[in-house]
């Protein structure tokens, strides 16, 4: 299952960058927390537990996955591709073609969550 939400923002790769990390993301959600560096990756506290996740700066801005996650859920935060270029682009998706919907309204509040952050951060 995938969800896409347009945050009508500016931000350049670099941006994006520069203030989305592991160490950062109690700044734009709720109910996300930076625990402990593990090698390449990081302990992360989500709304569904705690967890190895990795992340990386890939073309357009960052990427986030939940790596022991039985349901592959990762995320992009990215800006500069079509559909909207000069908007910031929010990413998730898991490995699901269905899920119960009360875990989909989980990810939809995780979504209002980063969407939040981001319009109050850049």
């Amino acid at each position: 299952m995938e969800f896409f939400r347009i945050i009508d923002k500016q931000a350049t790769e670099e941006q994006l960058q520069a203030k989305i990390h592991p160490r950062s993301i109690d700044e734009f959600t709720e109910s996300m927390l930076f625990l402990e560096s593990v090698e390449n990756n990081f302990i992360g506290l989500t709304l569904w537990g705690e967890f190895n996740m990795s992340y990386d700066k890939i073309n357009g801005g960052v990427r986030f996955a939940l790596l022991d996650c039985p349901n592959a859920l990762s995320w992009t935060i990215t800006a500069g591709f079509p559909p909207e270029k000069d908007k910031i682009m929010l990413h998730c998706t898991i490995n699901r073609v269905q899920k119960p919907i009360e875990f989909i309204e989980e990810i939809e509040e995780f979504m209002d969550e980063w969407e939040a952050g981001l319009k109050r951060l850049f």
